[in-house]
C-alpha cells in the first residue's frame, strides 16, 4: 500500500454532499447522499448502474451481506435524516421501510448471527435498534448514553459512538438478542466523529473533531499481554489549522487503515506499528466518506464539503 494508487473519477456523481459509500461486490460501490439518491456503480466502467431516490437525505448505507459474500441482488439498507430506517431492492430498485427513529437515523450495519444477519440503526434520538430484515420489523429497541454519531459492526460485536464522548460494544449473536459488553469514555478529549472495528474486532480506530485518531482495544488487558497499549495521534493539520477527521476504514486483509479529513486529504497508516505509510495527493474539498472493497483492491474516496466552514463556495 505505499505505492501512490491510480486515481478514476465516476461519472455522473450525487448532486448535494456525499454521506456514505459501501461495496456491494468487488466493483460495484454505492452511494448515499443529501441529495436523497442512491447510486450505484461500476467501478470499471466508472458508470452509474443504478440511481434511485429515497426522497428524503440518506445518512448512512449498509449492504445485506458479508462482504466476501455479497451479490449485486443483495438488498441495501439506510438510515434518512426523517429517522427511518430503509431498504432498496437493487434487483427490483423497490423500497421498504422497515421501522423509523424518532430523529434521524446517523447509522445502519449489518451484523452476522447464528440464524442470518441482523440490521442495526442508530440515531440522534438516542436509540440503538435491530431490525429483521425478513421480517422487514424491529426486533429489539435499546437506550444509547447520548446520539449516535457513528457505528461499525464486525461479524457479531458492534460499536457504536455517541456524545459525550461514550463509546458502547455490543455483542449481537442471534436476531433481537443484544447485549452491552462494555460502555466506557474515549480517550479522546473532543467529541468523536467516527469509529470503525479492526477486521479481528479486537479493538477500534475512533476519530475526532480535534485532528487526532485513537486506537483503542476492547480488552485492555488481553491486549497488554500482546505488548500492545491504546494510544492517540494527531492528523489531518495544516500549519495552526485543525480539521475533524470525517472517515476511517481499514485494509480487510493488511489490517492498515486510511483516514479521511476536512484538509481533503487521506492518509494511510499502520497502527499497529505507528507508522504512517503514505498520504494521497490532496483532493479539492473535504474528505467525507471511505471504503474498501472485500479484498482491499480497491478504496472509494467521497470528497464532498462536510460545512465544517459553515456556507461558503466549494467544489
Amino acid at each position: 500500500m505505499s505505492d501512490t494508487p491510480e486515481l478514476h473519477t465516476l461519472s455522473s456523481p450525487p448532486n448535494d454532499g456525499i454521506t456514505s459509500l459501501t461495496y456491494l461486490t468487488p466493483n460495484l460501490l454505492a452511494s448515499s447522499s443529501w441529495d436523497g439518491c442512491v447510486r450505484v456503480h461500476d467501478t470499471q466502467s466508472l458508470d452509474p448502474k443504478t440511481v434511485s431516490a429515497a426522497q428524503v437525505p440518506i445518512l448512512s448505507l449498509a449492504r445485506s451481506s458479508a462482504a466476501g459474500n455479497a451479490t449485486s441482488m443483495d438488498p441495501i439498507f439506510m438510515g434518512c435524516l426523517d429517522g427511518s430506517v430503509r431498504s432498496f431492492d437493487v434487483a427490483s430498485s423497490q423500497w421498504n421501510t422497515l421501522g423509523s427513529h424518532g430523529a434521524g437515523c446517523q447509522a445502519v450495519v449489518n451484523s452476522a448471527t447464528i440464524d442470518g444477519y441482523a440490521v442495526l440503526s442508530a440515531g440522534w434520538d438516542s436509540m440503538l435498534k435491530c431490525w429483521d430484515p425478513r421480517m422487514k420489523s424491529e426486533a429489539l429497541s435499546l437506550k444509547l448514553p447520548g446520539k449516535a454519531f457513528s457505528m461499525d459492526a464486525v461479524g457479531g460485536t458492534i460499536v457504536v459512538a455517541t456524545s459525550g464522548r461514550k463509546l458502547c460494544i455490543y455483542d449481537c449473536r442471534r436476531m433481537g438478542d443484544v447485549s452491552l459488553v462494555q460502555e466506557r469514555d474515549s480517550s479522546l478529549k473532543y467529541q468523536i466523529r467516527t469509529v470503525r472495528l479492526f477486521p479481528d474486532s479486537s479493538g477500534m480506530a475512533v476519530g475526532s473533531i480535534e485532528g487526532r485518531v485513537a486506537v483503542e482495544y476492547a480488552d485492555e488487558a488481553a491486549a497488554a499481554a500482546l505488548g500492545r497499549k491504546k494510544y492517540a495521534f494527531k492528523c489531518h493539520r495544516v500549519g495552526e489549522t485543525i480539521y475533524p477527521v470525517n472517515s476511517i476504514a481499514f485494509h480487510p486483509k493488511y489490517g492498515t487503515f486510511a483516514t479521511g479529513g476536512c484538509d481533503g486529504s487521506v492518509v494511510i497508516w499502520d497502527g499497529l506499528n505507528k507508522k504512517r505509510i503514505s498520504t494521497l495527493p490532496k483532493f479539492p474539498t473535504s474528505i467525507s466518506a471511505l471504503a474498501f472493497n472485500h479484498d482491499g483492491s480497491q478504496m472509494a474516496i467521497a470528497s464532498s464539503y462536510t460545512f465544517e466552514e459553515g456556507e461558503r463556495d466549494h467544489p
